[in-house]
C-alpha cells in the first residue's frame, strides 16, 4: 500500500474548539426554533381567524363587518350585561373586533334597544343594511321581534331586520325535557358570573343568574327564559320507540342571541347558536 492511500489519523478537538462548537450547534437550534416560532405565530392567527365568532346584534355578513368595525370598543361600554367582548391576538385580522360567546354571557336584550347599535359609528352594526349590501337569503327575520319584557308596552319590538344566528337543539339525547325530568337548582352553578334580566324580580336591572335558582317539574329553561316571543316552544314529539315527549322547537322568529345556550343545565350544553345561521323551514 502506498503512503498516498493513507489516512492521517483524526486529532481530537481541543476543550476549547469543543466548546466553540456546541455554541455554535446551540445558536443554531435556537436560531431555527426563534424562525419556526415566528412563523407559527403568524400562522396560529390565520387559523384561528376562521373560527366562526356571534356577533353583536345588527352586525353586517363577515366580511362588510370586519371591513367597517374600526374596534372602538363603543359597544362593549353600553351592554349592561357585558356580553359583548373584543377579540385577542389569536383571532388573526379580527383581533379587537367585538363578538359574544353565548355560554358565558348571552345577550339577553337587556338594554330593550340594542344600545350596541346605536352605540356603533360606522354603521358595522346597523338596523338597515345599506342598499348595496344584499340580504342573505334566511337571515331576514319575517317581522321585527316582539321583545317579551315590552311585550304590553305600546312598541313591543325589536328594530332589527336580521338575526345573529340561529339556535339548535344539538344534544337532544340530554335534554332534561326530552327525558321528562325536572330541574331544581341553580342552573350553571354557583360559581357562574353570567348575568340575566329577570321580569319578576326587577325589568331594568339584570342579575347574577347564580342569584335564581330554579324548582320545574320538568325542564324548560330555554323556553322559559328566551327573550324573544315566540322564538322556541316546548313540544310534544315521538321517540324513535313511538313513546311521547317533550322537547324544545326553534320557531321562525328566533334572532340567535343565545340565551337558551346560556342557560341550559346541562353540560355541554344541550342548544347551542349557529352563527350567523339562516333560517331553514
Amino acid at each position: 500500500m502506498s503512503t498516498k492511500d493513507k489516512t492521517p489519523p483524526a486529532v481530537p478537538l481541543s476543550r476549547e474548539r469543543q466548546q466553540q462548537a456546541r455554541r455554535r450547534f446551540l445558536r443554531t437550534v435556537l436560531l431555527t426554533g426563534g424562525v419556526l416560532g415566528a412563523a407559527l405565530s403568524g400562522y396560529l392567527p390565520l387559523a384561528y381567524a376562521k373560527k366562526a365568532r356571534l356577533r353583536p346584534p345588527g352586525a353586517l355578513d363577515e366580511h362588510e363587518f370586519l371591513a367597517s368595525c374600526i374596534k372602538c370598543g363603543q359597544c362593549v361600554q353600553v351592554c349592561p350585561v357585558q356580553a359583548i367582548k373584543l377579540a385577542d391576538l389569536v383571532d388573526g385580522f379580527g383581533v379587537g373586533v367585538p363578538y359574544i360567546d353565548a355560554r358565558e354571557q348571552a345577550c339577553d336584550f337587556s338594554c330593550d334597544a340594542a344600545q350596541c347599535i346605536l352605540a356603533c359609528p360606522t354603521g358595522a352594526l346597523t338596523y338597515v343594511k345599506p342598499e348595496f349590501l344584499p340580504v342573505r337569503p334566511g337571515a331576514k327575520l319575517a317581522a321585527k321581534p316582539i321583545l317579551k319584557a315590552k311585550e304590553h308596552d305600546p312598541e313591543n319590538t325589536l328594530n332589527l331586520r336580521e338575526r345573529m344566528g340561529v339556535a339548535r337543539l344539538v344534544r337532544p339525547e340530554s335534554c332534561l325535557a326530552t327525558k321528562g325530568k325536572g330541574y331544581k337548582g341553580l342552573a350553571r352553578g354557583e360559581q357562574f358570573k353570567g348575568h340575566m334580566r329577570y321580569m319578576d324580580v326587577d325589568r331594568w336591572k339584570p342579575i347574577r343568574i347564580s342569584d335564581h335558582p330554579y324548582d320545574v317539574a320538568e325542564c324548560d329553561l330555554c323556553v322559559r327564559e328566551c327573550p324573544i316571543k315566540d322564538a322556541i316552544s316546548m313540544e310534544t314529539t315521538f321517540a324513535p320507540d313511538g313513546s311521547k315527549q317533550h322537547r324544545p322547537v326553534v320557531h321562525e322568529p328566533c334572532v340567535g342571541c343565545g340565551v337558551c345556550e346560556m342557560i341550559c343545565p346541562v353540560e355541554p350544553s344541550c342548544i347551542v347558536v349557529e352563527q350567523r345561521e339562516v333560517w331553514k323551514a
